[in-house]
């Protein structure tokens, strides 16, 4: 049995895998690098080590030394959380070697789904519908000219290596078609040290839809529904709900089964996340698989009941899963929104610092997965994603003025965040109504774009009336009301805030 689990990772996910580890009696050791020497997770752990410098490749992803804490301190197991080594299968097995269990699937599953062509393969093979495209690498640009105008555009090029929308570029004009594959393989060379790109069909009002499985060791398979994910920016995530608005029962049922069967294919174990692409018609079809934990996975936990954590850790106990595919539902709704230390207002750039206050929403139906505190400085080394903010309530639109609610209630000085941005995400129509896809943000920026800010023009001219309207106030002459008194004037209370003061 597992009594102590070392945490692979950093910041507000490795704090919940330790949550978890708390309540099972399970001790938990944390790594950090020399910049999150002070961070929470390193606070709230039994024990804690340095594994390197602040640069995630000279710390959380040098297996060596996460490897020589794990011996050190006697881990029987290693939960990497996601990113970092969490869908890394050499990391996989080179723990299985060193007698270490890897709290997350066998490097076969890891390899297979993790490589996008070899995954499309795997699904066409299974009876699991993909989107059309190519089953193998593009082999140089006169081969990608060729198989997109087969195809016929608009068409995605995507890296067959990686994920969180890096080495994507959208096809839409045949003449785009070099520059864009070119773009894609330097991209995905750069993010993933593979350069190998395939063409998709590219949907059109594409919605993204993913399904949470888990899997024991023993051959059972269940899914836990599904999560609506396409509020997306750059092609990652912003908010996420369940169920999805755009959901039939039907539907649902049927795309429950092909997740089970896509783990099945690849011999699953553990928590894993099938993801589609759907369209308005509700055609579905595969698009890759998450063999780790999802950074969305609470709203599932909310609304199924199930602590995925937990469930990772009994199916690396080698238990069988408790769970019965017909004894699941879901109840109510759950929305989350990832807060990030970014300026909305400058194209989102990073906005690392220290924080100066922080108060964090409370209140039924609410859950706050983070890692800052006051005085805590966030490193400018890593995503700079600081936390997660969840709500739950019994129907949807209530769970929307709760989200707004606590985003409210959610205040953060001494640094720039998007909690202003998902505010506004929340009162669009088109978001309200439920209705909208991928392209939710680019089709509504009349609602999430920046409030223009006043003109050096218009700050002079209100200056200029504040003080003309004190000197009507000396004379007590109102213009053309005789002695009349006036109503303060909305002129000079922009000018003060600009700093007019009186005479």
């Amino acid at each position: 049995m597992i009594e102590k689990i070392l945490v692979a990772n950093r910041g507000e996910i490795a704090v919940r895998v330790m949550r978890s580890c708390r309540e099972m009696g399970i001790k938990s050791v944390a790594v950090y690098s020399e910049a999150d020497r002070t961070s929470m997770h390193v606070r709230y752990a039994d024990e804690a080590y340095c594994i390197g410098p602040a640069p995630s490749a000279e710390s959380y992803l040098v297996s060596d030394n996460i490897i020589e804490v794990a011996k050190k301190t006697g881990a029987d197991a290693i939960h990497p959380g996601y990113g970092f080594l969490s869908e890394n299968a050499d990391f996989s097995d080179r723990c299985e070697k060193e007698g270490i269990i890897f709290i997350g699937p066998s490097s076969y599953a890891i390899n297979t789904m993790g490589d996008k062509i070899t995954a499309r393969k795997t699904m066409t093979a299974a009876g699991v519908p993909v989107v059309p495209g190519t089953s193998e690498p593009i082999k140089d640009l006169e081969d990608a000219v060729s198989e997109i105008k087969k195809i016929g555009v608009p068409v995605m090029v995507k890296a067959s290596a990686g994920g969180g929308g890096k080495g994507m570029r959208l096809v839409e004009r045949e003449e785009d078609i070099i520059s864009s594959v070119k773009a894609a393989k330097s991209e995905a060379m750069a993010s993933f040290g593979d350069d190998a790109v395939y063409i998709e069909k590219y949907i059109n009002s594409p919605h993204h839809i993913e399904f949470q499985i888990l899997a024991d060791n023993h051959g059972n398979c269940i899914h836990l529904f599904e999560r609506e994910c396409s509020v997306q920016r750059r092609h990652q995530k912003v908010v996420e709900e369940t169920p999805s608005p755009i959901m039939t029962e039907k539907v649902r049922a049927e795309m429950g089964e092909y997740a089970v069967a896509a783990a099945k294919a690849v011999n699953y174990s553990g928590a894993g996340t099938i993801e589609f692409i759907v369209d308005d018609d509700l055609n579905y079809y595969f698009l890759e698989m998450n063999t780790r934990l999802q950074v969305e996975h609470p709203i599932t936990e909310r609304v199924v009941g199930i602590d995925l954590v937990k469930e990772q850790i009994n199916i690396s106990n080698n238990k069988t899963l408790t769970y019965k595919q017909s004894e699941l539902t879901q109840k109510g709704h759950a929305i989350e929104v990832r807060i990030y230390a970014e300026d909305p207002d400058n194209n989102f750039m990073p906005n690392p610092g220290t924080i100066k206050h922080i108060t964090e929403p409370l209140g039924l139906g609410v859950r706050h997965d983070g890692y800052v505190y006051q005085g805590y400085t966030i490193p400018i080394h890593y995503d700079p994603m600081i936390s997660k903010l969840i709500v739950w309530a019994p129907e949807r639109a209530e769970a929307i003025e709760r989200m707004k609610r606590a985003l409210y209630a959610y205040k953060i000085t001494g640094i720039k965040t998007s909690i202003p941005f998902l505010n506004k995400i929340m009162d669009v129509p088109a978001f309200r109504e439920g209705k909208y896809n991928t392209h939710f943000i680019q089709d509504n920026q009349q609602y999430l774009e920046p409030q223009k800010k006043s003109t050096q023009k218009l700050k002079d001219i209100a200056a200029i009336t504040a003080f003309l309207d004190y000197l009507t106030e000396q004379s007590e002459i109102k213009p053309g009301n005789g002695d009349a008194k006036s109503e303060p004037s909305k002129w000079k209370s922009c000018g003060r805030k600009r700093g007019v003061s009186r005479l």
